[in-house]
């Protein structure tokens, strides 16, 4: 599902393609998966966001001591900042999903979700189970629980402040209440159709020194992690390390260590362990109660006579050993295992399959033309092609020649993932009991290979996949997009009009179909405002995929402050297909309801001309564009006294002092630059990698104080300052319906040169003037600000804009 990242057994390759990750492997790597038939024992890691997991732990649970290893991340990490590109909320949720499928990729833990949405950075449980619905979220982890059947629950967090973040607190309290849940019978019972109860052997804390506080101590279960695997060619630290880099929109990079290491364990409940995580659990074929020393003695013939130079001279000792488990009892392990074997001897043949397509994105309902590959690489191994996808063909295949096989395919469904398929809360997506832990669509684009391998049927699912080269980065592989038949986008989905206005909005219509087709566009939920069509009316012709433009005249509104208007083509929500791409994971495509947020707004701005200096991504820029500003974006050869003159003010994007590597070269001259009259107003930082020391022209420190309720009350401590009168007038209301949180790492230590006109305070907690400083430097104005104007701008909120504006402008003398 990526691009090219490096894997453990020091190859490149592209993760999307199942058949190449899947089924080539060295030999090495085969023989590391034959070693773990021997084990059965199953461990699930619980926690709260991509990023919580120990990756170290999890690579050496799953590689050294070869128990089924899973991660549950409660939430995809939807409501995190990223230092990659502008993507907030769901957006910065599908690329933190696709980050922590690359970890797995890396460290060979499995990855399962719950439906609770990150609405944000919260302070305790109590708000945190507010939002997601606990009873919800606890359903959703005893199914989890129930369907891997661990044996022993590992929580990052622990369940009361020393957690730190709410959702680490929530975690721990879901994890607690599910593992004592999951053996109850009459706890969920509409599950046992498909799951049975079950009782984890423990649960234990992974304790940790975790912001600053150390939590271990020398009473708890202390287990040494060896480091090296010499069949993967890596330390659990190296793996840890490159498993970790994937987090990339988090700045989360990691160094590789390498040596032993230590992990500390807190007994939470279940049977004390005090030497290993499974003492007093059986991890072998006996545990199943059942005669298992047949399939025991064959995993130790196929060990030992294990050929690296030749893996498929094991293909019939395992096709016998299948048989023998296949003989078992049906359950958790023995399916488990059954699917391990097979993928085992298709790696063994060197069998890869493909499923390939000439574009990337189709209609809905057309028909898709396939070219479905096969080739076996390993020589005297007997495979026979039974069918594909139904299709019946019985041939026996060459060896090591490629086999292509043409096919016609029409999808019904939209690749859309299934989480946003349906409306979601602040704190919740709606999904339904056959998604519950999956981390992706179960039913994306794939083509079925039935096999038989030296007599033995297997079947292979293949991805299907559109196959390309691209002259840098050589032969990808990129998930196809099933697409609905009419797509939109629009010039700009937040309208912010004044009374009695009216204002333009460009909306581009194409027909996604290789057929005309009319669309008739209505709208929804106007509440007050009107939209009207340009003179071509409301029925559009459209040729097959012609795309055209239609200007919609929006009107201010008359009784409303604000509505959400949706867009429905023949009566049906119009979608903007959302693409996303960076090549660290694969192309995302998925289909945004396409909605006008109209706001009234009554704002006065004599600012018409702003610089705009970059940092770590946001949408402040544009969305200062659709108040009629320009705006130019510098780059740091740009940053000069003479270009600056130019500019009613200059904004800093956020976490500007984090990431721009030149940024105390060019601080001096915004300095100078408001010395002589200019106004610079930048956004929040964080406090740690800093690349610079002098963060304005008077001291303060970046403190990690937040105020994360977004309807907390704010405090005008300084009424009469410019900031909250000119030329806007700021009261109460301008803090009404923001989104998400107020603001975060607050200013601390503040120089007295610097105003600060605001407070604010989350429940029972003392107020904080660290969120907006204002100081007067020459002849100009330096603004330092902590409000999350990133995400209250683009989100249309007229109070922030007023706001933002005030601080732009010149202070009347």
């Amino acid at each position: 599902m990526m691009h090219k990242i490096l894997c453990l057994f020091g190859f490149l390759f592209s993760t999307f393609t199942f058949s190449l990750a899947q089924q080539s492997a060295p030999s090495s790597v085969i023989k590391h998966r034959i070693d773990k038939l021997a084990k059965l024992g199953t461990v699930l890691y619980f926690a709260a966001h991509p990023d919580d997991e120990n990756t170290r732990l999890i690579a050496w649970l799953a590689n050294d001591q070869h128990y089924r290893t899973a991660y549950l991340s409660l939430t995809r990490g939807d409501g995190g900042q990223n230092l990659l590109g502008t993507e907030q909320g769901i957006n910065l949720g599908l690329i933190r999903t696709q980050e922590l499928l690359a970890a797995r990729s890396i460290d060979k833990g499995e990855q399962y979700f719950s439906s609770a949405y990150d609405f944000g950075f919260s302070k305790t449980h109590q708000e945190t189970f507010s939002f997601w619905n606990s009873e919800e979220t606890l359903k959703e982890a005893v199914f989890i629980i129930r369907k891997l059947q661990p044996d022993v629950i590992i929580t990052r967090f622990p369940p009361d402040t020393r957690g730190g973040h709410g959702h680490h607190q929530a975690s721990a309290i879901i994890a607690k209440q599910a593992y004592e849940l999951a053996a109850d019978p009459n706890s969920f019972p509409e599950q046992l159709k498909t799951v049975k109860p079950w009782q984890a052997k423990r649960l234990v804390w992974n304790t940790a020194n975790f912001g600053g506080q150390n939590n271990t101590n020398e009473q708890q279960l202390i287990i040494q992690l060896t480091d090296y695997n010499p069949l993967l060619g890596y330390s659990y630290g190296e793996i840890a390390a490159l498993s970790r880099s994937q987090h990339k929109s988090q700045g989360f990079g990691a160094s590789a260590n390498r040596g032993t290491s230590t992990e500390y364990f807190e007994h939470v409940a279940g049977e004390k362990a005090t030497q290993s995580l499974f003492d007093g659990q059986q991890t072998n074929w006996e545990r199943l109660k059942e005669p298992t020393t047949q399939v025991e003695e064959k995993i130790k013939l196929i060990q030992k006579e294990f050929n690296a130079d030749n893996p498929a001279l094991s293909i019939p000792e395992l096709v016998k050993l299948h048989a023998l488990i296949s003989g078992l009892k049906p359950g958790n392990y023995t399916n488990q295992k059954l699917k391990e074997v097979e993928e085992i001897i298709v790696q063994s043949a060197g069998l890869v399959t493909e499923s390939n397509t000439a574009h990337g994105t189709y209609v809905v309902g057309e028909p898709v033309e396939l070219s479905n590959e096969i080739i076996v690489r390993a020589p005297q191994v007997k495979v026979r092609l039974l069918s594909i996808d139904d299709h019946l063909i019985n041939e026996d295949l060459p060896h090591n020649e490629t086999k292509k096989y043409s096919a016609k395919k029409t999808y019904t469904h939209w690749t859309q993932p299934f989480w946003l398929e349906n409306p979601h809360s602040l704190g919740k997506f709606s999904i339904d009991e056959t998604h519950f832990g999956l981390a992706e669509n179960p039913d994306n684009p794939k083509s079925t290979f039935k096999l038989e391998i030296a007599g033995l049927p297997i079947t292979v699912e293949t991805p299907t996949a559109y196959k390309y080269v691209d002259p840098v980065d050589g032969e990808i592989h990129q998930p196809i997009v099933v697409t609905p038949k009419f797509s939109g986008q629009l010039e700009n989905n937040n309208v912010l009009l004044k009374n009695g206005e009216k204002q333009s909005v460009s909306l581009r219509i194409k027909n996604q179909t290789k057929q005309p087709a009319v669309a008739k566009l209505t709208f929804e939920g106007l509440d007050g405002f009107e939209i009207a069509l340009d003179e071509q009316g409301k029925d559009i012709a459209l040729k097959a995929g012609e795309e055209i433009t239609k200007t919609l005249l929006i009107s201010g509104p008359q009784n409303s402050k604000k509505a959400t208007i949706k867009i429905l083509v023949n009566g049906e929500p119009l979608y903007f297909n959302k693409h996303i791409a960076y090549k660290h994971i694969p192309e995302i495509t998925w289909f945004e309801n396409l909605s006008i947020h109209a706001n009234a707004l009554d704002l006065i701005n004599p600012v018409k001309k702003i610089a705009f200096i970059p940092g770590a991504g946001d949408l402040v820029s544009s969305s200062l564009a659709n108040i009629g500003m320009q705006v130019d974006q510098l780059s740091e050869n740009q940053i000069t006294q003479q270009n600056l003159q130019q500019y009613d003010a200059v904004v800093v994007g956020v976490r500007a002092y984090n990431v721009n590597k030149q940024v105390s070269q060019w601080l001096p001259k915004l300095f100078s630059y408001v010395e002589n009259g200019g106004t610079v107003l930048v956004q929040y930082n964080v406090n740690s990698r800093l690349e610079t020391e002098q963060l304005g022209p008077y001291p303060f420190i970046i403190t990690r104080d937040r105020v994360t309720q977004e309807d907390s009350p704010v405090q005008l401590l300084l009424p009469q300052d410019p900031a909250l009168n000119y030329p806007n007038k700021i009261t109460q209301a301008d803090f009404e319906d923001w989104v998400q949180e107020r603001g975060l790492y607050f200013a601390g230590n503040v120089d007295s040169h610097y105003r600060t006109p605001l407070a604010l305070a989350d429940q029972n907690e003392q107020t904080n003037a660290g969120s907006l400083l204002i100081s007067n430097y020459g002849k100009g104005k330096f603004v330092y600000t902590s409000l999350s104007f990133f995400r209250q701008l683009p989100a249309g909120i007229p109070g922030a804009y007023r706001l933002f504006v005030n601080l732009l402008a010149k202070e009347e003398k």
